[in-house]
């Protein structure tokens, strides 16, 4: 028997995951209530406009446009209405009155977190995030609760489905990735005004910085996330990966370092990247998320799913909310996130990997010769090479092609390399540089 009072929660937005919510809170509220120890109930939902479509069929008198009224007197504020602003000034105001605050705006942790957090820490309050970073994907207690107690080496990540899926298409239907994207924007995937936020990587770099915080204990801040979008792979790259045992992926990476002068900091970036086809990662097709997760003493573990989509979300959204019920029932302050370590976050520079790079060279004696002299010279050993021959018009230079994998190297020799490469009079240009992860 529940004999705990109800517990008032009010939603802000009622988008595809906020209507997804009020309607599974509403549908099996019950069952939720003998879960959390509590009852639950939706005392509203704050919109912009009362009237918009909405994607689930929800009582009216539940709806208003004054969310500031209806955080007063909740006990559970879930937000849902992205952005930055209104977004910020509601959670600091639902905070500030002693709510707990469930929130998937990825955007807003990633720039406001440590604002957030320190409000909710001084009114021992809880901020729950679940659903910001790979939707259904249970990532973010792990990492904050089950993992707390080990050492993070590493963290790989498909954290974007739409990227995932073109390039997925690019990889098993041989689409282009302007054809790719075409294809994503019709089932819904990328948004059809503006797809920046995915193709450029923006919103994979969002939920980098908040897995690298959690993971090292660490603040990540937003602007010290190394950033490449997908807009510059081509076909003829993702071909040429297949047939040398690699599917390419946009990643996002988390990881451990130590400089040279043997301080121990913390690189964050997100990049497209060669990945072993017998690595865990290569297997994630369409717009599915993954989180690989390489541990002291836990070794290497995975979390695989839905990263984005309404209903799926919304699972991780209620599963935050069941855990703020119990915390209300149980009683005592709100767990303060663990970032007192103040690692330093190391620029890309110091970040040590291995490359694949497609040159167009003149095809004489000489010229590999020449080409192996500069990476000789930047400290950077060839592990293997391979050159096929251009066909070129009658009277022109004959060109060949050269596909150079390297031994791991520091990335800043690796592209000084690059650079050089790029000036030497036998290279006609550079044709792509991937780096190469998960090997």
């Amino acid at each position: 028997m529940i004999e705990y009072r109800n517990l008032r929660v009010a939603l802000l937005g009622a988008g595809s995951v906020g209507a997804q919510v009020a309607s599974l809170l509403l549908e099996h509220g019950p069952e939720l209530a003998t879960r959390a120890g509590a009852g639950l109930e939706l005392v509203g939902i704050a919109v912009r406009d009362l009237d918009a479509p909405r994607t689930a069929d929800l009582p009216r008198e539940l709806f208003t446009t004054d969310a500031e009224s209806l955080i007063l007197g909740a006990d559970i504020v879930i937000e849902l209405m992205g952005g930055i602003e209104p977004a910020r000034t509601l959670i600091l105001q639902a905070l500030g009155s002693g709510a707990d605050v469930i929130t998937g705006n990825k955007a807003l942790l990633a720039t406001h977190g440590p604002e957030l957090f320190e409000m909710a820490e001084q009114v021992g309050a809880q901020l729950y995030y679940e659903a910001a970073v790979a939707g259904a994907i249970p990532i973010i207690r792990p990492l904050r609760d089950s993992l707390a107690g080990d050492r993070i080496k590493r963290i790989l990540g498909i954290v974007n489905g739409t990227t995932n899926f073109i390039l997925d298409r690019m990889d098993t239907a041989g689409e282009s990735l302007e054809q790719a994207l075409a294809t994503a924007t019709d089932l819904g995937y990328a948004e059809k005004s503006d797809p920046s936020a995915d193709i450029e990587g923006f919103d994979a770099a969002q939920k980098t910085a908040i897995l690298a915080s959690l993971a090292f204990h660490t603040t990540v801040p937003l602007d010290l996330v190394y950033r490449e979008g997908i807009t510059g792979v081509t076909l003829a790259e993702v071909e040429a990966a297949k047939r040398a045992g690699y599917v390419v992926k946009l990643l996002a990476i988390c990881e451990r370092l130590t400089d040279a002068d043997g301080v121990e900091g913390v690189s964050a970036r997100v990049y497209p990247a060669l990945v072993p086809r017998s690595h865990p990662l290569a297997a994630v097709h369409g717009a599915k998320n993954a989180v690989f997760i390489e541990a002291e003493a836990a070794g290497d573990l995975m979390f695989y799913g839905a990263g984005a989509g309404g209903v799926e979300t919304a699972s991780a959204v209620l599963g935050d909310l069941v855990s703020a019920a119990r915390r209300h029932v149980i009683g005592g302050p709100g767990v303060a996130e663990s970032t007192h370590a103040n690692l330093p976050i190391l620029p890309i520079s110091h970040v040590t990997t291995r490359y694949q790079i497609t040159l167009s060279v003149t095809d004489e004696p000489g010229v590999l010769a020449s080409v192996a002299t500069l990476f000789s010279e930047h400290g950077v050993s060839v592990e293997a090479v391979t050159q096929s021959v251009s066909s070129s018009e009658e009277g022109a230079h004959p060109t060949a092609t050269l596909v150079i994998g390297t031994h791991e190297a520091s990335e800043a020799a690796l592209a000084a390399t690059v650079a050089a490469l790029g000036e030497s009079a036998v290279v006609s240009h550079v044709t792509s540089v991937l780096r190469v992860e998960g090997s």
